[in-house]
């Protein structure tokens, strides 16, 4: 590893002095504004750009550089679920580091890790465990527990640090790794592990989801959980998305035996899965995945899913009808929820949402004449 002095400072890693170059804050830039150009945070930001990004760097190569406090609320997706939002530098500054260690890790992680990873996501990992229902009997599908919440500090650290060497970019790491200490807290639920002490209560956990290195964090955590599904127990037919993953298998015997060793190995990582949800049954049954149902002929979107999906397009609706959204935005999500489902055998779905959903003329005009009416 190469060193270089910066501005008279002290001796800094090529990397980070990559990480901090104008070069790579401008492209971090660029992409954490893109698709959120619309909101208050993105627009002061852009309005002294230049002004901004100059300060980040001045702090990241002073050392300086401290991750702001978090804005949290809740959504319900079906399950309630705490975001975390940070400020829209704090965020340049993540993408800067993810563009500098992301590709270290893309190289390790296995084809069938899908989640929140170039040429991968959420269709492509249905049409995955699609393939292997139909060239396997069996099929072990399982998630773990509170998984965001559950990721232990001192163990993702080591887990970073055998592929991140450079002193300077794991200082930068571990700032950011413990600004999400104890944000999900009252999300998590301790877990006894064998040879705890009674301080193990006070291990710094928890990774905040909507974080932009928290999604990264989280496939660098279960990469080692990937090579020994994948490596040890000897799994061909293995995919994982987030903390959701399935086993396949023609024996079933094995699929039992690979769960229980599956409950041991996680045991290393502080992590548990549900296990009474976790059990071994025909491919051919239905197995769920990701909002669908996926057999080895079709697939349906999960009754629940659709009518969430549902009363969420009737609020749009009537917050176009009450002038609050334009029809552009309205239509962005009804387009938007057509080509997901599309995903599924779902014709029938998508003509009886799309009947309850129309609009007529006079509602149109309606809607237009309120959004005129406002300020």
């Amino acid at each position: 590893m190469r060193c270089s002095v910066v501005d008279g400072g002290p001796p800094m890693s090529d990397a980070f002095k990559h990480l901090c170059s104008w070069e790579n804050l401008l492209v971090a830039w660029r992409t954490a504004a893109r698709g959120k150009r619309g909101t208050r945070s993105v627009a002061r930001f852009e309005y002294r750009a230049e002004e901004h990004l100059h300060a980040l760097r001045e702090q990241l190569l002073a050392g300086t550089y401290r991750p702001g406090p978090y804005v949290h609320f809740h959504i319900s997706d079906p399950k309630r679920r705490k975001i975390s939002a940070v400020r829209f530098e704090d965020r340049v500054a993540h993408q800067a580091l993810c563009n500098v260690i992301e590709p270290r890790f893309e190289r390790l992680f296995i084809p069938d890790s899908y989640a929140n990873r170039d040429g991968k996501g959420t269709h492509r990992a249905i049409d995955r465990l699609q393939s292997f229902a139909r060239r396997h009997r069996f099929v072990l599908r399982a998630d773990i527990v509170q998984h965001f919440a559950s990721v232990d500090h001192a163990i993702l650290l080591d887990v970073l640090h055998r592929q991140i060497p450079e002193g300077d970019v794991m200082r930068l790491v571990a700032a950011i790794v413990e600004s999400g200490r104890g944000v999900l807290d009252d999300e998590y639920r301790y877990v006894r592990f064998r040879d705890d002490d009674l301080l193990a209560i006070c291990r710094p956990r928890g990774l905040p989801i909507g974080n932009l290195t928290s999604q990264f964090w989280s496939n660098c955590y279960l990469h080692p959980f990937d090579q020994f599904v994948t490596r040890e127990l000897g799994c061909r037919a293995y995919l994982r998305y987030v903390d959701d993953f399935a086993l396949f298998s023609d024996d079933k015997r094995e699929l039992w035996a690979w769960k229980a060793a599956i409950i041991e190995r996680l045991t290393s990582l502080r992590l548990v899965i549900h296990g009474s949800r976790a059990q071994v049954v025909p491919a051919d049954t239905g197995i769920p995945w990701l909002g669908f149902v996926v057999f080895p002929t079709h697939r349906r979107l999960k009754g629940r899913k659709a009518r969430a999906t549902h009363r969420r397009l009737r609020d749009r609706l009537a917050a176009y009808h009450a002038g609050d959204i334009t029809f552009a935005e309205l239509d962005a999500a009804i387009q938007g929820w057509i080509a997901h489902v599309a995903h599924a055998d779902s014709w029938g779905l998508r003509r009886h949402v799309l009947e309850t959903l129309a609009m007529y003329p006079a509602q149109h005009r309606r809607a237009l004449a309120a959004r005129s009416r406002k300020p």
